[in-house]
């Protein structure tokens, strides 16, 4: 079957359903942190806070990440990382369990997890490559992978929200440190062909100038990178204010909450599946465009929704066009990089999508306690339109060069 053909490879199959049990568990402590610290403290700021230092990590340690990985053993990086994440999620449950709600130890714990994260996610995306048998079969692999995420982002939230009305914030905790266990029994009985690398003679600052110069020196892999880099910024962080429209714009508790997470991973899922099925990644470019205007447009309507149904709608929406968006450009940058520029190319579109986010959720939490989280929202819509239009017209005028130049 053409969706589900990736899974053929052993390697990335293992890695499919290990991950799957495991994104569900992060998804439920990622609810569970932005509900508990909106309740105890009320602030949009501090929901602000928990994002950015969750995701300034990727920002700072990137592309230093990228020459990590290019330089050593990816599989063995992956395995330390994903301990780490246990060993950090262990932490973070035993502090809820016992009840020690400390907002301080908590942010903290959010930004170790951040760093961790910035060399996770750098190394899983390189990777991916190695796991497929066929590398014809990498655009369906990153889109299933987008898939399970989005899976992930429904399941976890809605469980989160039974979890967290029904048992209390440490149970979801407690399930995603036991949710490691899988992924790294999968990640174990994985046989990857490792490439054996040579030690390089440059310096890995060098190495960071010369990944420089390759994504700058490349007309569409930059473009994309700033469109990234923009949405990241100034759209995507429109999730952060999520907390406030779930409790005092609709009257909700915790499970409203986490209708919005799962309307938005059920968006998603759609937009990734048919990506999925996509037989080559021609029209990638058209695809980053098209999902932008979506996701700008759905932002605008969302913003002003009048009644609980009318916003998870759009919310639906904003997550068809976030995960098109994101996905067609992180199977561009794959496909399109040359093997060994890969991971440090793969790490600029970290830093542009994860990096930027930090920034963005302060900023989306500052203009919400200035001009209120609806103006918020609509403003970041249109920035949204604003930048699309951008891309659309610089893509136009970029093709024209090269036609007069043949």
């Amino acid at each position: 079957m053409t969706l589900f053909r990736s899974l053929k490879s052993r390697n990335f199959k293992l890695f499919f359903y290990g991950q799957s049990i495991s994104l569900v568990g992060t998804w439920m402590q990622k609810t569970a942190v932005s509900w508990l610290v909106y309740q105890l403290t009320g602030s949009a700021l501090l929901l602000g806070v928990v994002g950015f230092v969750s995701l300034i990590p990727s920002l700072l340690l990137s592309p230093y990440a990228g020459s990590l990985v290019d330089r050593h053993n990816r599989y063995h990086i992956l395995v330390l990382t994903q301990i780490a994440s246990m060993v950090q999620a262990g932490a973070l449950a035993g502090i809820i369990f016992f009840g020690y709600y400390n907002i301080l130890l908590i942010i903290a714990l959010s930004l170790i997890q951040g760093i961790i994260n910035a060399f996770d996610m750098t190394c899983r995306q390189s990777l991916m490559v190695e796991m497929v048998d066929h590398k014809e079969d990498l655009p369906n692999a990153i889109a299933l992978n987008s898939t399970m995420v989005n899976f992930a982002r429904i399941a976890g939230p809605a469980v989160a929200g039974i979890i967290l009305s029904t048992f209390g914030t440490d149970f979801c905790f407690v399930l995603n440190f036991l949710s490691y266990i899988p992924v790294l029994l999968c990640l174990f009985m994985m046989r990857l062909n490792v490439i054996v690398i040579e030690k390089s003679e440059k310096s890995i600052w060098k190495e960071l100038e010369e990944g420089f110069k390759y994504v700058s020196g490349d007309r569409d892999l930059s473009s994309m990178l700033i469109m990234i880099g923009l949405s990241s910024l100034f759209v995507i962080p429109f999730n952060t204010l999520m907390p406030i429209f779930a409790k005092d714009i609709f009257n909700g508790d915790a499970r409203t909450f986490s209708w919005f997470e799962s309307a938005a991973g059920l968006g998603s899922i759609l937009s990734a599946v048919y990506l999925a099925n996509l037989k080559h990644s021609n029209g990638l470019m058209k695809m980053v465009a098209i999902a932008g205007g979506i996701l700008g447009g759905s932002l605008l309507f969302l913003a002003y929704a009048p009644q609980l149904p009318v916003a998870l709608f759009f919310m639906t929406l904003t997550g068809v066009g976030m995960m098109g968006q994101t996905s067609a450009i992180n199977t561009y940058i794959q496909t399109h990089s040359v093997p060994e520029m890969r991971g440090r190319a793969i790490s600029y579109y970290v830093m542009a999508y994860q990096g930027i986010l930090p920034i963005g959720s302060l900023l989306i939490g500052w203009l919400a306690n200035v001009m209120g989280p609806r103006p918020a929202i609509f403003m970041e819509g249109l920035i949204g339109i604003a930048a699309t239009i951008g891309f659309v017209i610089y893509r136009s005028k970029s093709a024209q060069r090269k036609t007069v130049s043949l």
